[in-house]
């Protein structure tokens, strides 16, 4: 039996959590799970968001899924996200968007793949003031991250059919950081001649993004345009509770849905945890589970298409609802 660290959150996280956990149950796949709590739940009680106990579970599991953790804004601890991909390198940040069955969206035909690097950029968290009317953020781009990410983009086109990897810069602008990156992203492209090579500024790309989405394929982008653009692509398939995401390193990989932790809506039964069961299903192909998470999968598509859903997509129905309506598709 397999174990996986289940980081279940804070807000709507235990919520959305516990269905998923009942739904992989119900497929018949057994899964040891080793529970962890993070987030601000924790931080009366262990004085850290983030505390090492579930550091060293990831290490010795090697694989986690994880719900929705709240990051307190402009003030407090960083982020626990931030903190987890540093700490364990998990430097390729996957984000697959594509249309849902009976989900309706302004376009169709929606398969992006958003691989984002996870390690550096803006999000290093390097940051001084000065002076009081002055802050400074350092932007941080490394050819060894960018080189790594760009192979990572072309070696997932590879295994998985695509045939494009599309380079997202301000190259024109930041002729020395973006320009490293595009550049490692060159470098690494003339490895891969079966695979169609695209490079585009950031703007653009946003442009042409609530335009003619379905023209892309493979997106490969720094860590900050990276978070802004997936989230805009998240929006293109019928927003962020339906957006998987994961972390994925040399060593672990931890896997999560890109929404947050909806605090507003904590304790309330109408979350949706279709974002955080895509996740897992994308965590159980990680894992050579691919039976359990196609079948897993045909439930979910199956309970869409009746039009059974969670009010944020247009629905009635309750978080427990959704899940009891999907494990009886299973």
């Amino acid at each position: 039996m397999r174990t996986v660290t289940l980081i279940n959150g804070d807000g709507i996280g235990p919520e959305i959590s516990d269905a998923v956990v009942k739904i992989i149950e119900a497929s018949g796949l057994k899964i040891d799970w080793d529970v962890q709590t993070a987030g601000e739940d924790v931080i009366e009680k262990e004085g850290v968001p983030l505390p090492e106990r579930v550091i060293n579970s990831i290490k010795k599991n090697k694989i986690a899924l994880k719900a929705p953790v709240t990051t307190p804004i402009g003030k407090g601890f960083r982020s626990v996200n931030v903190q987890l991909r540093k700490t364990l390198d998990l430097y390729a940040n996957l984000r697959p968007c594509k249309n849902l069955p009976n989900v309706k969206t302004r376009f169709d035909n929606v398969d992006i793949v958003v691989v984002r690097e996870n390690t550096e950029d803006l999000y290093a968290g390097i940051e001084r003031q000065p002076d009081e009317d002055t802050a400074e953020s350092i932007k941080i781009i490394t050819r060894k991250a960018s080189e790594r990410i760009c192979k990572f983009a072309f070696d997932y086109a590879l295994q998985n059919g695509r045939k494009e990897v599309c380079v997202v810069t301000k190259a024109n602008i930041m002729k020395l950081s973006d320009g490293m990156f595009l550049e490692c992203y060159r470098k690494v492209a003339e490895n891969y001649p079966q695979i169609k090579k695209r490079e585009i500024l950031v703007d653009n790309l946003c442009m042409q993004l609530v335009q003619k989405p379905e023209q892309f394929d493979v997106l490969v982008l720094p860590n900050l345009y990276g978070d802004i653009v997936s989230d805009l692509c998240a929006g293109l398939i019928g927003g962020l509770g339906v957006a998987q995401g994961a972390n994925i390193g040399l060593d672990y990989a931890v896997f999560e849905p890109v929404h947050g932790s909806a605090p507003d809506i904590k304790g309330q039964n109408k979350a949706n945890p279709t974002a955080l069961l895509l996740s897992a299903i994308e965590m159980l192909r990680y894992i050579k589970e691919n039976t359990y998470a196609e079948k897993i999968e045909r439930a979910l598509f199956k309970t869409l298409e009746s039009g059974i859903c969670t009010p944020d997509l247009g629905g009635n129905c309750s978080t427990t609802e959704f899940r009891d309506a999907l494990i009886s598709n299973l």
